[in-house]
């Protein structure tokens, strides 16, 4: 049961993704000899006009294959209706359109899940509720009602926290000295702790007490302004941690298919709205991971058509296809990479 839930969650994510591209080539005219969720061999297939509709037996991707890619016979096809056929930015609106489906669908669920419940909760003020005793924290000298006004990380990145969230998404980042800088009764307080690693519960430990968050009743227009301001929240999260991932940190904290196979699974027991909130979490991160510059991914075809349009004439074929085997490569370090993590969490 837990694989048929983690192949739905990934099902809608990449049909939603994949029909972006589909809609808006078909816009432009461009022949789609296949639309396909998932990957490998086929389970089930249907033939449009033009295009099969198919589900594959790997839930792990889709396509849609389009006349002028590499694979696709376009002999019968006439030019103008490949996609090499039609106008860049054109072109650069048919990768989009895949991001901009996920970001979208991550929206729908986040307001939705807003309406349907009518309460929203107020993320907890920095303000320490208690301390673990025989915690790093309780080592580092803290004390109940310290407000956390800024912490430093060993890098030098320093930030000052709007909520006690934003202090557990980087303590689970940096896992090695952090210097809190804490404001107790006026007085300004430094204090230093090393995050301890729990290996039950695979996360890293301080052992700072958060007070709960508020519970406020909110109507159906309300749930706008909180789905949005939860989605634009999860973009910015996401780019900080990607801007660190770059320079090694925060490394252990990231998982692949195996790690998102566990969460779906435990999701799965809390219910179908746990279930739902996670398919729009993870079709955030989809959208804005294919926004990145590599030329396998949505982000870097369109840097790609952009270099065309400065250089008004296409790119070397010879050069785009080494461009797109090494970031295939990389691609693939870095599914080994995340798959190795998950499995040594689970070990």
């Amino acid at each position: 049961m837990d694989f048929i839930y983690f192949a739905l969650v990934l099902g809608v994510i990449v049909f939603i993704h994949e029909l972006g591209h589909l809609l808006t080539a078909k816009m432009f005219g461009v022949y789609c000899k296949e639309f396909a969720v998932g990957m490998g061999p086929r389970l089930f297939s249907i033939q449009g006009k033009e295009t099969v509709y198919s589900i594959r037996a790997l839930p792990l991707g889709g396509f849609v294959s389009m006349a002028g890619e590499e694979g696709v016979d376009t002999a019968e096809i006439p030019f103008e209706r490949t996609i090499k056929g039609i106008k860049r930015y054109q072109r650069m609106i048919v990768m989009l359109a895949g991001i901009f489906m996920n970001i979208l669908l991550a929206w729908v669920i986040f307001v939705g899940m807003y309406a349907i419940s009518g309460q929203a909760n107020v993320a907890p003020k920095p303000v320490v509720d208690g301390v673990v005793e025989n915690s790093p924290a309780s080592q580092a000298g803290f004390l109940y009602g310290d407000e956390i006004i800024k912490l430093t990380f060993s890098d030098g990145t320093s930030i000052q926290p709007m909520d006690f969230y934003e202090v557990v998404q980087y303590i689970q980042l940096y896992n090695d000295e952090t210097v809190f800088l804490v404001n107790r009764e006026g007085e300004t307080v430094e204090l230093r702790v090393t995050p301890q690693y729990i290996e039950d519960e695979q996360r890293y430990f301080v052992g700072l007490k958060l007070p709960p968050a508020e519970v406020v009743e909110i109507n159906i227009f309300q749930a706008f302004g909180y789905g949005t301001k939860t989605l634009v929240t999860g973009v910015e999260s996401i780019f900080s941690t990607l801007s660190r991932l770059v320079r090694g940190i925060g490394l252990k904290a990231i998982s692949g298919p195996v790690g998102i196979f566990n969460v779906t699974s435990q999701q799965a027991e809390q219910g179908i709205g746990s279930l739902i909130l996670l398919i729009g979490v993870l079709s955030l991160n989809v959208g804005i991971f294919n926004l990145l510059p590599i030329p396998l991914l949505d982000g870097g075809r369109v840097l790609l058509t952009g270099v065309e349009m400065i250089l008004r004439k296409p790119l070397n074929a010879k050069l785009e296809q080494i461009l797109l085997t090494a970031s295939a490569a990389l691609m693939v370090l870095l599914l080994l990479f995340v798959t190795w993590q998950d499995l040594l969490r689970l070990l």
